[in-house]
C-alpha cells in the first residue's frame, strides 16, 4: 500500500480507563500495522482470495468485501485478477476506513471496477454477486444479528458463488482453548506488543468482538442454504472458512 501508515501504539501507554474499541482514525491510521502483528495468517488468507475466485468466480461477476476496511482484499483481488475479471464492492461502516480505502484502491488499481461505500451491512441493498468476502467481520456484528445477514448474502450470491469467512474463532474444549489465547499472546509478544498492550487491547475488545466456535460458523451457514462449506486455513484461534452455493446439476469439488 503507497499510503502512510504507522505502528500500533494506541495501548502502549496505561490507561485510566480503557475505552471500547472502535475503528476510528487512529485505528486508520495504523490499521496495516495492527493487523500485521494481531492476525496470524492473514497475508495468506488475502493471497488465496484471487486462487479462489479464479476458481470459482464467474467472470465479470460482483465481489463484495463486507467490512473492508482499507480495501487489502480488493488490492489482493486485483493483484491478481485482470480488470475485466470482477467488479468490487467494498462496505465498511466507519467513515475513516471508508474515505481511506478509495483513496488507496483509486491510487493502486485504477483501470479495476472498483467502489467502497459506508453503509451498515446487515441493512445493505445487495445486489447479485459471485464472490462475497467477510475477513473478520463477522465476529464484530451482535450474535443475534448473524444469522440474519448470512441468510441475506446465501439469496445475495448467484448460483455457484462462493463465500470466504475469515474469524476468530473459540475451541469448543476449554483447555485448548486456553492454549490456544496463550500461544495468540505469545505470537504477539514476538511481534513486539507489550503484556501492557495486550492486556489493554484485550479489554478495548471485551463484549465489542465477540466469537463463535468453527462449528458454530458452519452450522451457521447451512442454516443460510449453503449445502456445503470447509475450513480451509486455520492458525491457532483464528480461521477462514469458505461456503458454496451450488448451481443446479453442478458436480462438487472432486466429482467428475
Amino acid at each position: 500500500m503507497s499510503d502512510a501508515s504507522y505502528r500500533d501504539a494506541i495501548f502502549s501507554t496505561p490507561l485510566d480507563r480503557v475505552a471500547r474499541f472502535s475503528f476510528d482514525e487512529r485505528v486508520v491510521a495504523c490499521f496495516p500495522d495492527m493487523i500485521r502483528r494481531s492476525v496470524p495468517g492473514y497475508g495468506q488468507i488475502l493471497g488465496m482470495l484471487g486462487l479462489i475466485a479464479a476458481r470459482h468466480l464467474r467472470h465479470g461477476a460482483r465481489v463484495y468485501d463486507l467490512g473492508c476496511s482499507l480495501g487489502a482484499a480488493g488490492l489482493a483481488l486485483a493483484g491478481q485478477l485482470p480488470p475485466a475479471a470482477f467488479r468490487y464492492t467494498g462496505v465498511d461502516l466507519s467513515p475513516a476506513m471508508v474515505a481511506r480505502a478509495r483513496e488507496t484502491l483509486a491510487a493502486e488499481c485504477p483501470d479495476h471496477a472498483m467502489e467502497v461505500i459506508e453503509g451498515d451491512i446487515r441493512r445493505l441493498d445487495y445486489r447479485p454477486a459471485g464472490m462475497i468476502v467477510l475477513n473478520f467481520t463477522l465476529q464484530f456484528l451482535a450474535p443475534e444479528d448473524r444469522d440474519a445477514l448470512m441468510a441475506r448474502l446465501y439469496q445475495a450470491l448467484e448460483p455457484g458463488g462462493v463465500l470466504v469467512l475469515s474469524e476468530k474463532v473459540v475451541a469448543e474444549d476449554e483447555q485448548e482453548n486456553a492454549w490456544r489465547v496463550e500461544r495468540y499472546h505469545d505470537f504477539k509478544r514476538a511481534n513486539g506488543y507489550s503484556d501492557l498492550e495486550i492486556s489493554q487491547k484485550r479489554t478495548a475488545l471485551e463484549n465489542v468482538l465477540v466469537p463463535d466456535t468453527v462449528a458454530a460458523h458452519h452450522a451457521r451457514l447451512e442454516r443460510a442454504g449453503f449445502s456445503r462449506s470447509h475450513t480451509w486455513f486455520q492458525f491457532l484461534n483464528f480461521a477462514s472458512l469458505v461456503a458454496f452455493k451450488d448451481a443446479p446439476g453442478a458436480p462438487r469439488d472432486g466429482e467428475a
